[in-house]
């Protein structure tokens, strides 16, 4: 326990030194991490010079503290272990006692503990980079951190009494789809087939529950839009990752100010985008009445890709269906079933199986027709709980595909399925 205590007090000592130092430079730690690292290996440099001239007791492992003195400065402290694993999927803390992480799709409780005001200090600086608020007025926060994760944070009275913290994390990128391929997201030909859907220009939805690969997918699937074509994509918080591509604009919306002024919520980035010129529009997440305008923009004639929270593709066809009536009452299901039929082309769903795999369970078609007030689907490929296999079903526009050089019955493999039939 004194040894402890000691080591806690030298921390604390050459952490004040530290502090002192990028005070001095008027640096921010953050940003320039490098010049923090100098100023990190000064101050230890310079205890340990002194621990020899009036003979202190030297730390036990110097390199240690160095790293704990820049995690705490320049990153996240005591969870800047986990953003450095590159395994490590999500951080989630329920109160500081308790801080959970996701690896492999799986859920552990760490030894971490925090105490409040380092929860609290660690969301500050968190938020720094993003220049969004949190306080009892706006007791919900959305915003991207440095390294592209996402965080989710809600305060007390909302929650019962602890800071309750989420930060997602992106440990895969994959930049195109056929990346997807050697973990067995998907197949080969599944892949092949969704490439030409996007290169010929198909509207397309990717749906699934929470933490099933939605983005990722998605950010696979944009990765096959020919660099010709000018993206621009939509969200409440900057997950889209299009580096390699040429032409892409990503807009995300903004809360209101203290004084209630300035909002722009998703509907609005939706219709400023279509005045931009693009060619290909994405939607991160549809939630609520942006699906309105998302249509509208699909149903013009503009190639789309979008986001949707559902456990099937039926399911993501009727919340489609239904998401739109919540811009008004003007709005009826007689123009909006018709339209789902009409423009959306494509739905693949993706799901976290058991063993914390990603899968695409399922990519469905919609033919354009309706029976019955319902939208018809065809089954394109199906999960059958060992692979992805190709189902009965096909897509439209097959004229789409023809124009862009593909051919659809070889993509599809009709004539094997004539032999198996």
């Amino acid at each position: 326990m004194d040894q402890l205590h000691a080591d806690s007090t030298v921390r604390d000592l050459v952490e004040a030194r530290v502090r002192e130092g990028i005070r001095r430079a008027g640096i921010d730690p953050m940003r320039q991490s490098h010049l923090a690292q100098q100023i990190v290996s000064d101050s230890v440099a310079e205890y340990l010079s002194e621990c020899l001239t009036f003979d202190r007791s030297l730390p036990d492992d110097p390199d240690s503290l160095r790293r704990e003195l820049l995690d705490v400065v320049s990153g996240f402290g005591a969870l800047q272990r986990f953003f450095d694993d590159p395994h490590i999927e999500e951080i989630w803390i329920n109160e500081p006692g308790r801080v959970f992480i996701a690896r492999n799709g799986r859920s552990e409780l760490t030894t971490t503990v925090l105490t409040e005001g380092e929860v609290r200090d660690l969301v500050e600086r968190m938020l720094l980079w993003s220049g969004r608020r949190l306080d009892i007025s706006q007791p919900f926060v959305d915003a991207m951190l440095p390294d592209g994760s996402r965080l989710h944070v809600v305060i007390p009275d909302i929650t019962r009494e602890h800071w309750a913290v989420n930060i997602r994390r992106f440990v895969m990128r994959p930049r195109h789809i056929n990346d997807l391929v050697p973990g067995g997201t998907i197949t080969a030909q599944a892949a092949q087939f969704c490439e030409a859907a996007m290169i010929s220009g198909l509207n397309v939805v990717v749906a699934g529950g929470t933490q099933a690969g939605k983005t990722t997918l998605l950010n696979s699937l944009l990765g096959c839009v020919p660099a010709s074509e000018r993206i621009v994509s939509c969200e409440e918080v900057f997950e889209i990752h299009l580096p390699q591509h040429p032409d892409w604009v990503a807009l995300q919306t903004r809360d209101a100010s203290l004084e209630g002024n300035g909002e722009i919520p998703l509907r609005r980035l939706v219709r400023e985008a279509l005045r931009m010129r693009p060619t290909r529009l994405v939607v991160g997440e549809v939630r609520q009445s942006e699906a309105l305008d998302l249509l509208v923009a699909m149903n013009s004639g503009m190639p789309s890709a979008a986001t949707l929270h559902a456990n099937s593709a039926r399911e993501a066809v009727t919340k489609l269906c239904t998401l739109p009536l919540l811009a008004g009452q003007n709005i009826s299901a007689d123009f909006v079933v018709p339209t789902v039929a009409g423009c959306v082309d494509l739905v693949i769903h993706t799901a976290t199986m058991r063993d914390g795999r990603r899968q695409v369970k399922e990519i469905a078609a919609l033919p354009g027709r309706i029976e019955a007030g319902t939208v018809e689907i065809a089954e394109l490929f199906r999960f059958d709980g060992e692979m992805l296999r190709r189902g009965t079903g096909f897509p439209p526009h097959a004229d789409r595909f023809e124009a862009a050089g593909y051919d659809l019955a070889a993509l599809l493999d009709v004539h094997r399925m004539d032999e198996v039939a």
